[in-house]
């Protein structure tokens, strides 16, 4: 029967292996940050929440807006409709309006710049200026820019955010945030452009028009492994920072916000993602492209379908642990051919000892086309005579 939610139970107990002399262990306290209201930490190979704090709670994001401005850039990129060597200039009232205004890459009113030379401008110092001047120059106004990169949030994901201008500057609250809608943004932009964000995040500093400015991110440099992403800071925001590193193969995505002050956000942001790389570890659960389970098919030249995961399944768990680990299958169903390969048709549900629930959508493994009618009459047979 269509429609119907059904629920089954693939596995009661995954054993995991342990290292040798490991102890089981329950997932371990997180450390004080009390110097961040809001907390986000998230294995963005499983996309599993390791610790969670107000992360639906809205905050202005201040210059983290950037994030978003910079992976719409690399969308458009991936897309044809902009290019790292495509050249700008500075239009006279956008100079007027960000010469020197806030954190900056220090444009002067004539310049010609490349996108590449603006997003470094903009992920490495923040710059207000670069901002604006890739939006007018990339969708020719900053209100279509926002509207571009409002709709792309929409697409991924960003269920709770808005945004208002390109740079994060004070708009009277039309631009906000949730830490839960950043760390879908931060797994997109590494998910979706690995090799650009490896060229265009994390850099140590920035030279332009002569001037020498450094990066503030409060992870790189300090912490094994980060490389970004981006603080932000206005009076009205407070402080916050989204924040990414990898260690053997493992990526955290970590969301400070809210924080007093600068090294406050600075020390949250250094203890948390420690925290996570100390007590959690990655293990495969699935290998890339193997069958986790099959979907009853209907009216379809084959009954079943598989069903896997492109890129197959990891999960974080406490590190030396060997916890308990239970699947189950759920989907609406049976199918209704026909089923095209690839097309997201169930989730798989993880459930972990002592850790959140986690959902892991589930794609056709194969294409299931309709039944022709001598099909149709061999599986009525089939379902007859079982």
């Amino acid at each position: 029967m269509r429609n119907r939610l059904i629920s089954l139970a693939l596995l009661i107990a995954l054993p995991i292996a342990s290292p040798l002399g490991a102890q089981d262990k329950t997932v371990p306290r997180i450390p004080a940050v009390e110097d961040a209201p809001i907390a986000y930490l998230i294995d963005a190979g499983s996309g599993q929440i390791l610790y969670e704090r107000e992360i639906d709670r809205r905050f202005m994001p201040a210059s983290i807006t950037k994030v978003m401005t910079t992976f719409l850039a690399f969308e458009w990129m991936e897309e044809g409709r902009l290019f790292p060597q495509q050249v700008f200039g500075v239009r006279p009232g956008t100079f007027r309006e960000w010469n020197r205004k806030g954190s900056t890459m220090f444009l002067p009113a004539d310049a010609r710049i490349t996108v590449d030379d603006l997003l470094h401008g903009i992920t490495t110092v923040s710059a207000n200026d670069g901002a604006v001047v890739l939006a007018e120059g990339a969708a020719g106004s900053v209100g279509d820019w926002v509207v571009a990169m409002n709709a792309r949030a929409r697409d991924i994901g960003m269920s709770n955010s808005h945004f208002g201008n390109p740079n994060g500057w004070m708009d009277d609250g039309k631009t906000f945030v949730t830490a839960r809608d950043l760390g879908t943004l931060a797994q997109a932009m590494v998910a979706r452009h690995p090799s650009k964000y490896r060229h265009f995040i994390g850099a140590a500093g920035l030279k332009y028009n002569g001037i020498e400015q450094r990066n503030h991110d409060p992870i790189s440099g300090v912490v094994a492994g980060a490389d970004g992403i981006k603080t932000g800071f206005t009076n009205q925001a407070g402080y916050g920072f989204l924040g990414s590193a990898q260690r053997n193969g493992q990526r955290l995505v970590m969301v400070v916000a809210g924080s007093p002050d600068g090294r406050a956000r600075n020390r949250a942001s250094r203890e948390f993602i420690e925290w996570g790389f100390q007590n959690f570890e990655s293990r495969v659960l699935f290998a890339d492209g193997e069958r986790i389970a099959g979907a009853d098919v209907q009216e379809g030249g084959a009954t079943e379908v598989g069903l896997v995961v492109p890129g197959g399944v990891r999960i974080a768990i406490p590190r030396g642990s060997d916890p308990q680990v239970s699947l189950s299958l759920r989907y609406e169903g049976p199918l209704q051919a026909p089923v095209a390969k690839g097309e997201e048709v169930a989730e798989l549900i993880v459930s972990i000892e002592g850790m959140p629930e986690h959902r892991v959508p589930l794609v056709a493994g194969e294409e299931v086309l309709e039944a022709t009618m001598l099909q149709r009459v061999f599986n009525a047979f089939r379902s007859w005579v079982t």
